[in-house]
């Protein structure tokens, strides 16, 4: 076993609850390690035995790419479509934080992070 992460992955995008943030937007970074057996590919030297990370950075830009006003509906949509699209994948690690987030105080971010493992 062992772990592909992509790791400080910045978006602009246009999540978040109030309609300021969804007509103006935040900087948000999102870190994700998914755990697979990546032994077959190391041992051949073949992408296909392992988890392509080209691949998780365009799922997960192509969910920070529409607006949602919860970061949980984000994490999980990012979540479960690496489990479905990435066959390699055994479970998924994923923090999305928000910079700055609008709390009426100083804060340098607002975080979620979610865990699952394939059924």
């Amino acid at each position: 076993m062992g772990t592909v992460a992509l790791e400080g992955l910045e978006f602009h995008a246009f999540h978040g609850v109030y309609p300021h943030e969804r007509e103006s937007g935040n900087w948000f970074m999102v870190d994700i390690v998914v755990e697979t057996d990546f032994s077959k590919g190391a041992a051949s030297d073949d992408l296909s035995g392992t988890v392509n990370y080209e691949i998780l950075f365009s799922i997960i830009k192509d969910e920070m790419d529409k607006p949602s006003k919860l970061l949980e509906t984000v994490a999980m949509k990012i979540v479960n479509d690496v489990l479905e699209q990435l066959p390699a994948a055994i479970s998924v690690d994923l923090k999305i934080s928000k910079l700055n987030p609008p709390i009426g105080g100083k804060c340098q971010r607002a975080a979620v992070h979610v865990v699952k493992k394939r059924d």
